[in-house]
């Protein structure tokens, strides 16, 4: 039995509308400044991230208010959200290829384990952080590379807390507020990165 409040629930929207606000402020600064298939990579993955964010929260709820445990909304979060942080990897580093034509990578083959999702999680977080840190360096916003450290060392921070007791609200409540406090980051960089004219800078 889990232990989740509709307050609980609730929170968990936060942010996954944080990280939706991030991806859309990125989609339309880097509209252009990809391949199309870098950039088709990278609108997947994060249309995938929010949209397990966004099942996972709403299995929370359901769950939380009695109503029903539609337990797939669960189990389906973390290959989802690990494949689609890969695609937006992907296409962020295809974004500092200087090759025009970009190609559209195998979508990885589906393993019951959850290693190899982990692993491809990691990897697009990784990404993400470093190419957004590479872009802050090139805007000579430096001081946002500490931030987008700290947003990945939020990001792990979740990952282990979500390796602990899933059941336990004090374990989820923790999560919760480390996955608020990571998304906050990435929203704060995104935006910096935004208001200094990313959109019309050139790579």
């Amino acid at each position: 039995m889990y232990e989740f409040s509709i307050a609980m629930a609730l929170v968990d929207f936060v942010p996954v509308a944080l990280f939706g606000i991030s991806a859309v402020l990125l989609l339309q600064d880097l509209y252009g400044k990809m391949g199309k298939g870098a950039y088709a990579c990278f609108a997947a993955g994060t249309v995938n991230v929010f949209c397990a964010g966004f099942l996972k929260a709403v299995w929370k709820l359901l769950y939380a208010a009695g109503i029903c445990d539609f337990h797939v909304l669960n189990t389906m979060f973390l290959p989802v959200q690990s494949i689609g942080f890969l695609l937006l990897g992907i296409g962020l580093v295809g974004m500092f290829c200087k090759k025009k034509q970009a190609v559209l990578p195998a979508a990885p083959p589906v393993f019951g384990g959850s290693m190899v999702f982990i692993a491809c999680m990691v990897a697009g977080l990784g990404c993400l952080c470093t190419c957004l840190g590479i872009l802050a360096a090139k805007m000579k916003r430096k001081g946002l590379i500490v931030l987008m450290v700290l947003a990945f060392a939020a990001y792990m921070g979740m990952g282990y807390m979500s390796s602990q007791d899933s059941t336990s609200a004090a374990v989820n409540w923790i999560e919760q507020g480390i996955n608020c406090l990571g998304q906050t980051l990435l929203l704060a960089g995104v935006w910096i990165l935004h208001k200094a004219g990313l959109k019309t800078f050139e790579i």
